[in-house]
């Protein structure tokens, strides 16, 4: 039920032991059936599980048809203390796996979603359990509320009630005379739940970011589309070393003139793929047997080398087809394909300036058993910490009527980093290092193992028109690939290298605070309100497109730190008796904002993107450019709640969020009493806009939902 970690199993331990003789109990059950439906066709983020791949869903298709209960147990410790639990058993027979069906610890479907303890301890409130505590109180978003992560299964779609995550903690309160408070916090530290942040992507699930998706997904998610740039490099290597890029000679040649030669120099050439099959060389565009490199390129990539020039009793490894997104395709035909790295959308056209000698050190071939070409992995690792986290907040009021807070929050960030390393056989984290292609001889290009430049002294470097390729080694001097790169004549290196992607978490210092004055405007009472957040060492996604476009790809993906300034300025009044409108806006400022813009010049001259900057995490992606974020990003919001019906048993919400670039969202709900037991409602989720938005990218997610509650006492 609950992580092994000091803190909730010391909690555990003093609840267990009371309510072990606890006999009076009350008990009260709500079931609950939830059903959503699809309100437009489309294929939403990581539907497809292939380039080609239309499959969609249709308007009115089952999105969630999720089965519930929460059971509420309460009793009494004695004369002054009391005890709670929330059990919520649930089934959704639509949720994509496991995770998304059935109950999963630390989500919204935790089983055991509550057991806390009430008592008093030297004028102390105390709260001793699994539980939630609120700290902000915004429209539709999260910014003082930190204590506790959140499950974005259904993005900011459920109550935040409900999407919070309840944790182990010690909630500690104390009332002092003239009204103030103070609360001390020690609480266990988990994740956020992001939908398709892990290694198995959560393929089909609506909510699926597209930032994710970049990350895990099938067919743009680098965690797959690492092995399978291996796998052709693969069979470029074999079909080198079997001579089919010099005309039939032997190992070394076939390597040596290759070791220099840039994707983008073998995209945008021209070469003779059929006057001698297996044999491909350079040749004039005028010559009728030439093909575009790009053609060919492709046709390596979806099908493997089917020519004559792999080393005999090779077996090719690399059999793609159209499986991930290496190429920008629109059918199975060998022209269906385009070559524009100035305006990237595959992972090939986002590496034009990478050597074949670069991807040498991705692949891993053994001469003494030459029945594969064999290629990286990748492997999925979590590390976090088991410490608290530790806070407090001050509330008080003023003789004006201004109410306020002061918070400071010591936690670990909620949302998880994925930080990618090499590493070598033993798992030994591999060194990266970046290496001039020099020329020792006529028509021969090998990596100068001897040299490491830094970022700035290869991109300098590749301004003179000197390739650089990326080397990998471990601390004895090993280098992997599928040969020696220091010397390219064929001598067997180290193997394929695993690149991992490591989920993690780091340390954030959170101070905040807030208030909220009421006041009357004539007969409109109005209250105005703000939250106010700054986060210290938090992490951002800087992407740096002249690594990447080399094969750096540990270097050229990172999170850096960075400080965020986050603020909420509201206003809630009440008209025509009970209607009550809530405006916002909202500002999120990243105080150490990449953007350093540069432009590159590729062999086969194409002008290409070299900039580095903070990426958009919500949103970049192979078919934006890896969207850059805002400096600057603002928010407004409009709330409408107003209750209806005999008696006032029912109440309609509504909330509509505006982001800066253009994406909205709108959530128009409804909830009704038939009787003290039986509780209907419904709900619709509208995404619209800009597709690379926050909310624009789930246009295709929008849905309608009806529910029905039944209580039992």
């Amino acid at each position: 039920m609950f992580k092994k970690s000091p803190l909730g199993m010391a909690i555990a331990a003093v609840i267990a032991a009371p309510l072990c003789a606890q006999a009076e109990i009350d008990v009260s059950v709500e079931l609950k059936n939830e059903t959503a439906f699809f309100t437009s066709s489309g294929q939403t983020t990581n539907q497809a599980r292939t380039m080609l791949d239309d499959k969609e869903h249709d308007a009115g298709d089952v999105m969630k048809f999720e089965n519930s209960a929460r059971i509420f147990i309460n009793g009494d410790l004695g004369e002054s203390s009391s005890w709670h639990a929330e059990l919520r058993p649930v089934v959704d027979t639509r949720g994509v796996n496991a995770d998304y069906k059935y109950n999963r610890p630390y989500t919204q479907n935790d089983l055991l979603r509550e057991l806390y303890a009430d008592t008093r301890l030297g004028g102390w409130n105390l709260r001793l359990g699994k539980q939630q505590v609120v700290w902000g109180t915004a429209d539709g978003i999260k910014l003082l509320d930190i204590i506790n992560p959140t499950d974005f299964r259904e993005l900011n779609q459920n109550s935040m009630e409900d999407a919070r995550i309840p944790v182990w903690m010690v909630n500690a309160e104390k009332n002092f005379e003239g009204g103030s408070n103070l609360q001390l916090i020690v609480s266990q530290a988990e994740e956020n739940k992001i939908p398709g942040l892990n290694s198995n992507g959560d393929s089909g699930h609506p909510f699926i970011m597209k930032g994710v998706d970049t990350i895990s997904g099938s067919v743009n998610g680098f965690y797959d589309v690492a092995p399978a740039l291996s796998g052709v490099a693969a069979t470029f290597n074999g079909a080198a070393m079997g001579g089919a890029f010099t005309g039939g000679g032997n190992f070394a040649p076939g390597l040596t003139v290759f070791g220099g030669l840039t994707v983008d120099g073998f995209a945008s050439g021209f070469w003779d793929a059929s006057s001698n099959p297996g044999q491909i060389a350079p040749t004039d565009p005028t010559d009728p047997n030439a093909a575009p490199g790009y053609i060919l390129l492709n046709a390596f990539a979806q099908n493997g080398f089917t020519g004559t020039g792999l080393p005999p009793g090779v077996q090719d490894p690399n059999g793609n087809y159209n499986v991930t997104n290496l190429m920008n395709i629109s059918g199975k035909n060998p022209s269906d394909v385009s070559w524009k790295p100035s305006n990237a959308k595959s992972a090939f056209e986002y590496m034009p300036n990478a050597t074949f000698a670069t991807f040498n050190s991705f692949t891993g071939f053994n001469f003494n058993n030459p029945t594969g070409l064999g290629g990286i992995e990748t492997e999925w690792d979590r590390d976090y910490s088991n410490d608290p986290n530790i806070g407090g907040r001050f509330r008080n009021s003023l003789d004006n009527g201004l109410n306020f807070s002061l918070n400071y929050f010591y936690h670990y960030s909620a949302n998880p980093t994925i930080d990618l390393s090499w590493r070598g056989n033993g798992g030994e984290k591999l060194t990266v290092q970046r290496a001039p292609t020099v020329n020792p001889a006529p028509g021969v290009y090998v990596p100068d193992a001897s040299q490491s430049l830094t970022r700035d002294q290869a991109r300098a470097n590749w301004d003179q028109g000197s390739p650089t390729t990326i080397l990998l080694h471990d601390k004895a001097g090993n280098y992997y690939g599928a040969i020696d790169p220091t010397t390219m004549d064929g001598t067997p290196g180290a193997g394929a290298p695993t690149l991992r992607f490591t989920e993690t978490s780091h340390r954030v210092h959170s101070l905040g605070a807030s208030f909220d004055y009421a006041l009357d405007a004539g007969d409109l009472p109005i209250v105005l309100r703000g939250e106010f957040l700054y986060d210290k060492d938090e992490r951002q996604p800087v992407i740096d497109k002249y690594l990447l476009s080399i094969g750096d790809l540990s270097s050229a993906l990172k999170m850096e730190k960075a400080d965020y300034f986050k603020y909420v300025l509201g206003a809630d009044v009440t008209v025509f008796t009970n209607l009550l409108i809530s405006g916002q806006f909202i500002q999120f400022r990243n105080l150490d904002f990449v953007d350093r813009s540069d432009t590159c010049m590729t062999q086969g001259a194409n002008n290409v993107d070299c900039s580095t900057y903070t990426a958009d995490f919500a949103t970049l992606h192979m078919d934006n450019g890896m969207n850059k974020g805002y400096k600057n990003k603002e928010f407004y919001s409009l709330f409408l709640s107003k209750p209806f019906g005999d008696n006032q048993l029912g109440r309609v919400n509504n909330i509509i969020i505006y982001e800066e670039g253009g994406g909205y969202w709108d959530r128009l709900d409804a909830e009704y009493s038939l009787s003290d037991q039986l509780i209907v409602t419904g709900e619709l989720n509208f995404y619209w806009g800009e597709e690379d938005t926050t909310f624009g990218q789930f246009e295709k997610s929008s849905n309608v939902q009806v529910g029905v509650k039944y209580i039992i006492e």
